[in-house]
């Protein structure tokens, strides 16, 4: 579950709080982030678990309507949401169920949240359309819930707060987390029954390294890679660039010259979405034409075996390409001293970043 997208964005955020709180000890940062990627994957598996926890909220409410109808002798509730095929086997799934116990996550000390939460769904009209057939097939079931989460649980304000109270790492993540949870809604089979197989922490002990090794690389040889930076810019003052834009560059030319197998475009391509996000507004724009330059300033002084296509060809080719799984500004924090971080926050290094590069 945790691709590389989400490595290199905890990498750009740990590397910056690294700065931020001195630079003192790069064993306990690399710590850090190994923490911060496990919680990535904890709140993949407590959003699943969300949609068991409505599951029994509503399996509540329809015992306690059952009770009243047979009292009064009134129609029984309907118990097609409860008994919905997709969220059965999601509750009996051994490896989410395991996961959780072994984590002691629940949601049982949010009971107002999942409450109004399921308020929301019974006024939904993924709902009312859902329940208004009398039977449905698992197919119907699984799309079911994969719309209720994106549209209720995917931009979900509450949520957020409440998300961010529980762990100062979750509110960067969510929306990456949610592509993830989105996606193992929609391979569920239920020939599986409760042994689907959810998305693994790391798809191979490969990405684990990579996040390691670009970790170490970008703190080790910052003072390297910055001159690079200042002897390929031209037209500026290095010293004048936002602080952020150094710590994306920095972490590139890390990637570029440490993993031979990335090809650079992608490197540079992946970098560029990242200071959309993260710096100010013209940062990438002003990123992109910088790690283009560096890069063939690498290959030219033959530290770096890539290859680069034509300049014009690459800038269509990065106008051409999607954007990645965040599709907002993103805010971060970080645990030591509590310092919080944010794009609207970045100071530039002696002042206000220039975009006067040629590009």
């Amino acid at each position: 579950m945790i691709n590389r997208e989400l490595i290199r964005t905890k990498i750009v955020q740990l590397t910056y709080a690294y700065y931020q709180n001195g630079g003192r000890n790069i064993e306990n940062a690399e710590k850090e982030l190994l923490l911060s990627l496990s919680k990535a994957y904890d709140l993949y598996n407590y959003l699943l678990d969300l949609i068991i926890a409505v599951t029994k909220e509503e399996r509540r409410r329809v015992e306690l309507l059952s009770v009243r109808s047979r009292r009064e002798g009134t129609e029984e509730p309907s118990s097609k949401f409860i008994f919905n095929k997709f969220a059965v086997q999601l509750e009996e799934n051994k490896t989410l169920s395991s996961f959780n116990e072994d984590k002691n996550m629940s949601w049982d000390g949010d009971a107002d949240f999942v409450r109004k939460l399921c308020d929301k769904i019974e006024q939904s009209e993924v709902y009312k359309e859902y329940m208004a057939v009398a039977e449905s097939d698992y197919e119907a079931d699984r799309e079911m819930w994969r719309k209720l989460y994106r549209q209720l649980i995917k931009d979900n304000e509450d949520l957020d707060a409440l998300l961010e109270e529980k762990s100062i790492y979750w509110n960067d993540d969510k929306e990456v987390v949610d592509t993830f949870v989105l996606k193992t809604i929609k391979r569920f089979d239920p020939k599986e029954k409760g042994n689907q197989e959810l998305l693994p922490e790391y798809k191979d002990e490969d990405d684990k390294e990579f996040a390691r090794k670009l970790f170490r690389a970008a703190i080790l040889n910052a003072n390297d890679y910055q001159r690079y930076m200042s002897e390929t810019s031209r037209n500026w003052d290095f010293s004048r660039l936002a602080y952020m834009d150094v710590i994306i560059m920095q972490i590139a030319i890390a990637e570029l010259l440490n993993f031979p197998n990335i090809p650079a475009t992608v490197t540079i391509n992946e970098y560029v979405d990242m200071a959309k996000r993260y710096s100010t507004p013209r940062s990438g724009g002003y990123i992109n034409g910088m790690l283009d330059a560096i890069a063939r300033h690498l290959i030219n002084t033959g530290k770096m075996l890539k290859e680069m296509p034509p300049r014009q060809e690459r800038w269509k080719q990065a106008e051409r390409r999607p954007q990645g799984s965040y599709s907002k500004p993103v805010r971060f924090v970080h645990r030591a001293n509590d310092v919080e971080a944010s794009s609207t926050q970045d100071k530039a290094v002696g002042g206000d970043a220039q975009n006067t590069t040629d590009q």
